[in-house]
Order: C-alpha cells, then structure tokens, then sequence
C-alpha cells in the first residue's frame, strides 16, 4: 500500500480537515470512507440551505415531493399560501408517512395508524388517543423552506445559516425577469453516477476537462475559467467569438435592465454562490445544437431570445442556467460514498406545448449528453481515487473554482467540528 495513502487511513477526519493543503485535490478518505460520508451529511447536507426543486413542480396545493438526504426524509409540499417542508415521521410512533418521490394529496396522511395531517402541517385526527390529548402538540416537526424567484430552498439545521436572506436579495434580481413561479416542467431526468458527491460537484466547477463534451462545446464558449493569458491556441477563435459577442449582449443586457456583472462568493460564505450572465455561442439563444431557442415562447415577455445564459452556483448541491426560452436546474444528492444523485430538471413557460412551442428532444440533447459524459469522468475519478496509487494532485489555473468548492468545504467541516464538544 502506498505510504501516504496508508497515513491518510489511520488519520482521524480531524487530522485530514487539519492538513488539507490548498491548491490541491482531498486526499482519498474525503472521497471514500464511510465516515467522511457520514459526516458529510451531517456537518454539511444538514446544515447548509439545499436547493430541492423548482415551484413548478408544486404548481397546486397539496402537490409535494420527498427529499432523501442521508438518513432524513423530508416533505416539501405546498399549501395554500406557500411552499412548507416537514420531516417526512409520524408524531404517533415514528412511521414514515409518504413513501412516493412525489404526488398530491389533500391531507398527510400515514399508512400505519391513518394519524392525519393538513398540509399546513397541524394533526387533523389520530383516533381513540386518551382524554385530554392535544392534537396541537403533535404537528409534523417543520424543516425551513425558503423560495427565491420560484427555486425552494431548504435547511434541515434548527438555526439555518443567516447569510441565506442576503444571498436571496442579491440573486433575485438576476432570477426574477425570468419568471420561474410562472414556469412549468418540460420534464425531469435522474442520473445516478457511480462517484462521490464533492467529485461531481468538482467536475461542474471548471471546464478544463470541456474537450469531452462536443455537444456542449457547439454553443457554449468553452472558456470558462480561463485567464485572458491562458487561453490555448486551439481555443483562441472561441475567445475572439466569445469578445465580440459579450459587448453585444452587455449592450442588450444595459437596454433591458438586465443584471449581468458577476458575483462571486463561493468560498467567504456559509451560502457560497456564484452568479453571472453571459453570452452563448451560434445564435446565442440557447443550450442547442444549433444555439436557437428551443422554445418559441419565451420564459417571460423578453423583446429578443439571443440573452445568452444567468448561470448560478450555490455551495454545497445545485448549479443552473437561465435562457429566454428554458432554464434548467441541477441538484446533487449523496447516495453513498461512491454514489450520487443528479437531478436534471428543464423549465419552459407554463402554456408552452410540446411538440408545438418546443421539441423535447431538441431542449435537452445538449445536457443529456453533457450529463452522460460527466457521469463517466466522475466514475472514472473515483474509481482512480479509490486506488491505493493515488496522491492527490494539483489545481490548475483554470480550476480555481474547484479549489474554492474544496475551501468551502473543509471550512463547513471545520465549523461544526468546532461545535462539538
């Protein structure tokens, strides 16, 4: 076994958290271990805001979806005021109550003693209880839900990180225009690759590995997190392109009262985000072969479609990017060690109709594919990581994102260690 690797497994994750050098990849256990996943879930997943769905996919009182992180279940459902979320046990005797990864229902109700709860949470009946039992003390436990612009938000912690109002007023301009509580789902693809978590959240961070997604590469520049002095030859006609169709969009942009400049917190925050909106490339409309739009109504009254993409990135699960004709979310649930959830989840405006406004096939070719392709590198890297030949290696330039991700996170574990006594 190789030395390093040997240390790394007799070191408590306090000693790993504690070495950690900068600019390089986490050493395996991160990846690995049983114990890092488990901690994981707790020292991060349970107290960070996750992104969870869209309001579309809870367009009517009553429709819900269950949330699996780790050990917790949770019920997002809305009302019919808002968007609620609750722990996903019965205040009987613990059963779980939904079982569907989503539906409609008018009230809660478990399968096991009929125990019935509104959606609002409150216990309706639980028959034959003793006299003086007081329904008003056994509603659902709550978990905090947030939505912002049409994206729920949740946080399983009893105090959620407080930087989360600030992020949200910030963001929501930039969201807003695009009207995403007005949207609908054009449809939903799930994708379990074979790797860690941080692994397919390290891989969404940086584009040095783009040269493996030709579909994307046709509309996207491919020069995302590359420096001016950086770029290779070979990717030099894409940033000429890339020049020239940035000071069209940023004058588009001014003349719509469009936010565009980049806001980037990733690392210096409990929420760590990153937005900006930038062009894209051929037609410059959207995510498709050709750059066209894919839907020919729009997300919201926008005079033009060629509004390039808003991308957004918020630590720890979720990454998006907006069009005039669709937007697209991404979110990231750890199975295992070795095994994550990907979400993929495409918006079109609410009277859109398939196969007369949008082509189903046309809208998600291009991240269907990048999503395929990723699912192999992910593997690939953990499958590498989980030998015992592996050190960790270095960061490029243009993956500074990557290490910002690797800071935010070993400063979240660094956190709640803190925290425990």
């Amino acid at each position: 076994m190789n030395p390093v690797t040997a240390a790394a497994e007799v070191c408590s994750p306090a000693d790993l958290i504690a070495r950690r050098p900068v600019g390089q990849s986490l050493e395996a256990p991160f990846y690995v271990s049983e114990e890092f996943f488990d901690l994981d879930i707790e020292a991060v997943f349970a107290r960070s805001w996750l992104f969870v769905a869209a309001e579309a996919e809870l367009p009517e009182p009553g429709d819900y979806v269950t949330v699996t992180i780790g050990s917790y279940s949770v019920i997002v459902v809305r009302d019919d005021e808002d968007v609620r979320a609750f722990h996903n046990v019965c205040r009987h005797r613990g059963a779980r109550i939904l079982n569907e990864e989503r539906g409609s229902v008018g009230n809660i109700v478990c399968g096991y003693h009929r125990w019935t709860y509104g959606v609002d949470g409150r216990l309706l009946h639980a028959e034959s209880q003793a006299p003086g039992f007081d329904p008003s003390c056994f509603g659902l436990r709550t978990v905090h839900a947030r939505t912002v612009a049409g994206l729920v938000f949740i946080c399983l912690a009893d105090e959620p990180p407080a930087d989360f109002d600030e992020v949200a007023a910030r963001i929501e301009p930039y969201l807003a225009p695009h009207s995403l509580a007005k949207a609908k789902v054009a449809t939903q693809i799930d994708l379990v690759e074979n790797g860690n978590w941080k692994l397919t959240m390290e891989n969404n961070r940086e584009c040095y590995h783009c040269v493996g997604h030709p579909e994307l590469q046709a509309c996207y520049f491919p020069i995302y997190g590359y420096q001016e002095q950086d770029i290779p030859p070979a990717l030099r006609p894409a940033y000429e392109r890339f020049q020239r169709a940035d000071a069209e969009a940023r004058k588009t942009y001014d003349s719509l009262g469009l936010p565009y400049a980049e806001i980037e917190e990733l690392d210096t925050r409990p929420t760590g985000f990153r937005i900006q909106r930038e062009p894209l490339d051929l037609a410059g409309e959207s995510y498709t072969p050709d750059g066209t739009a894919a839907c020919k109504r729009l997300l919201a009254d926008f005079p033009t479609a060629r509004l390039g993409r808003l991308s957004m990135h918020i630590q720890p699960n979720s990454w998006f990017h907006f069009m005039a004709d669709h937007a697209i979310t991404f979110s990231t649930i750890p199975l295992g060690p070795d095994r994550t959830l990907v979400r993929t989840t495409w918006l079109v405006h609410a009277d859109a109709v398939e196969g007369i406004d949008y082509d189903l096939d046309t809208m998600t070719k291009v991240w269907k594919a990048t999503n395929d392709q990723d699912a192999v590198l992910v593997a690939r890297a953990h499958q590498g990581i989980s030998s015992p030949a592996y050190l960790p290696g270095p960061y490029g330039p243009t993956e500074e994102q990557v290490e910002a991700f690797a800071n935010w996170y070993v400063t979240r574990l660094k956190a709640h260690l803190e925290l425990q006594p």
